[in-house]
């Protein structure tokens, strides 16, 4: 796959971010995790690092601040390069850290709960303009905190977030994207990635959150196959292979950890999704001669109800899930001839009838918005379209977006919540991204040469990282900063499998 990388240049609040670096994540206590609540509104203008000791939320000045969690005030002050300061003692031991505010509404001894104002956003101290600095400690001595975006996220808060009250509810799973290269975030926040070759699949893993790849391992399992993977309510990650013979599945033992064996999952079909219900139960379409069929477990990391017929749909189709902004699982599905989809009438619950959704085409690719309404891309002979919901209830009209011809696509969303869309055919990959929040697009630039099938996932700290695979093996390239791309270039310096 020849080089080809695109730059492009974002306004934003503060001066420009430094570029993002795959530094070690350290991970907080593996005590009980409190339920956190938003830290403040706005987009995240510079993540955690090794050079930066916290995550930077540009917000308007004065705008509130909130406790991440409840605990007592152990400083509120004020220090030359920090300005107005706060740090709060949470009854897990960890530490919260707010800085730069203008003014403070809390001091020492001060006992505070989740959701709380304590502070209004300021630019003193060491600052390009108005932003809060929140820096966590697990070690109270350390030199270095730990990333505040992980830990927030395993409290049910991701960042960018809508303060309230109190904590917030859980983040929604949406589901990662099927096809025959796969990627996912175990629990402890490291990407592995799945290539399905003609003799069975191979895997490679992260050694650590945000860092180096292992070497390819094989495998075994179908040969030729389509590949899903989704998380279970306890963290493992199962992975799901079909081929026109015969469906296979396997499973980490435990979150994070090793793999089980390959086990039969059914027969063969075309093509596979699954998702994770809001209860936290898998369930699994596949498509085949005859339409499509569901499976879904019978209750969180149980076992697994028969097959079941999903009333129809389209024949041999392409496959994806996504998820509504009230947690219900939607179905996608196309083929040359028909496009159409389902959705859960109920969250965890039944499923709709089938509704026409547009005409053939090649491939699809199913995102969300920040504002939580699902977008649609679909491939054909002239280009990349793309329908949007006006609302949760009702969609667009089909709209050209240009893009190569009959290509594989995939999209993941950056860390400020833009959806970014990826393409693939025999001759180029090509790139697209929303300019702003919920907004429409920009124009298709060059993102490498040309391969067989292409797929994104997020590292832990928020920077997308797209795979994509052709005969002489499987190729990466990762956001170096919100701005700025990677080369393509092989995994730990090898190819993988060939996919042609």
């Amino acid at each position: 796959m020849p080089i080809g990388t695109s730059r492009r240049t974002l306004t934003c609040v503060l001066a420009a971010t430094a570029a993002l670096l795959p530094a070690l994540v350290a991970t907080s206590p593996a005590a009980a995790y409190f339920p956190a609540a938003c830290p403040a509104v706005g987009a995240v203008s510079q993540h955690f690092h090794s050079g930066h000791n916290g995550v930077d939320i540009a917000a308007d000045y004065g705008s509130p601040i909130y406790a991440v969690g409840d605990g007592v005030v152990t400083i509120s002050g004020f220090e030359p390069g920090y300005g107005q300061w706060i740090r709060i003692q949470h009854p897990d031991g960890t530490i919260s850290e707010y800085g730069h505010m203008y003014d403070r509404y809390v001091f020492e001894g001060d006992h505070v709960v989740a959701g709380q104002e304590i502070a209004p956003v300021g630019s003193e101290g060491n600052s390009s303009g108005p932003h809060l600095h929140l820096r966590i400690w697990d070690d109270p001595s350390a030199s270095h905190g730990i990333d505040p975006e992980p830990y927030l996220a395993e409290r049910g808060v991701t960042l960018p977030c809508v303060p309230g009250t109190g904590p917030q509810p859980a983040p929604l799973v949406y589901p990662a994207e099927s096809g025959r290269v796969v990627s996912a975030r175990s629990a402890d926040g490291r990407l592995e990635v799945f290539a399905a070759g003609a003799n069975g699949v191979h895997h490679a893993w992260q050694a650590e959150a945000n860092g180096a790849w292992s070497a390819w391992e094989s495998l075994g399992g179908p040969g030729g196959a389509e590949l899903a993977i989704g998380p279970n309510k306890d963290g493992r990650l199962e992975l799901f292979a079909i081929n026109g013979n015969v469906f296979q599945h396997r499973y980490q033992l435990s979150a994070s950890g090793g793999w089980s064996g390959w086990e039969e999952f059914g027969g063969g079909g075309k093509d596979i999704a699954v998702g994770a219900n809001a209860d936290g139960r898998l369930e699994v379409f596949a498509s085949g001669p005859v339409g499509v069929f569901h499976k879904y477990q019978s209750a969180p990391n149980s076992g697994w109800s028969e097959w079941e017929s999903a009333g129809g749909g389209p024949a041999n189709s392409r496959l994806e899930m996504e998820k509504a902004p009230d947690g219900r699982l939607e179905v996608f599905a196309l083929n040359g001839d028909v496009f159409q989809h389902l959705f859960q009438t109920a969250v965890s619950g039944g499923w709709s009838q089938w509704e026409a959704f547009g005409g053939g085409g090649r491939d699809l690719t199913v995102d969300h918005n920040q504002d939580g309404r699902l977008e649609v891309f679909a491939s054909g002979p002239v280009g990349v379209f793309h329908k949007y919901q006006n609302s949760p209830t009702t969609w667009s009209e089909w709209e050209p977006t240009g893009g190569p011809a009959d290509s594989q696509l995939t999209s993941e969303r950056s860390a400020d919540g833009r959806v970014e869309v990826f393409a693939i055919n025999g001759g180029v990959a090509q790139h697209l991204w929303q300019t702003g929040v919920n907004a429409p697009y920009g124009q298709w630039e060059s993102f490498g040469g040309g391969g067989t099938e292409i797929t994104a996932a997020v590292n832990l700290d928020g920077r997308i990282e797209v795979f994509g695979t052709s005969g002489a093996g499987v190729y990466h390239k990762w956001q170096t900063g919100f701005a700025s791309w990677s080369e393509w270039i092989w995994l730990n310096n090898t190819a993988g499998p060939p996919i042609n």
